[in-house]
């Protein structure tokens, strides 16, 4: 058996203080990669698919909305018209869609954070995607 006294060995601080140079770089190191991250984690997609989200609002949302969102089959977008309209009930209408209208559920092609995200451009008027 080794000669190892009370308090020497692994899990201690002795342990640990050696190692403590190595465990802050990999700390470092997730911090900053969960850094690079937050937009993410803070309800903001990633440019590509902010793209793809806009793409989809202009031609899937606009063949029924309008391709300017002014109205058509479905109601108009544009900021003005839906300022009384609570996020909630937009994001649930986009969701779940519109029982009894043309107006089907989304929540199987986008999430409810992308969701929440396309309403605050809603909201702005700044709905324009890269071509």
């Amino acid at each position: 058996m080794p000669n190892v006294r009370a308090g020497q060995g692994c899990g201690t601080a002795r342990t640990a203080s050696y190692m403590r140079p190595a465990m802050s770089k990999s700390l470092l190191v997730v911090v900053l990669v969960m850094g690079s991250a937050l937009p993410s984690l803070a309800g903001e997609p990633p440019r590509v698919r902010q793209n793809e989200l806009l793409y989809l609002l202009e031609q899937d949302c606009g063949s029924c909305h309008g391709l300017r969102l002014k109205g058509g089959l479905g109601p108009p977008l544009l900021p003005a018209d839906i300022a009384g309209t609570p996020d909630a009930a937009l994001v649930d209408a986009i969701l779940r869609g519109r029982p009894g209208t043309p107006m089907p559920p989304w929540d199987v092609e986008i999430t409810e954070a992308e969701v929440r995200w396309l309403v605050g451009r809603l909201r702005t008027g700044e709905v324009a995607y890269d071509r």
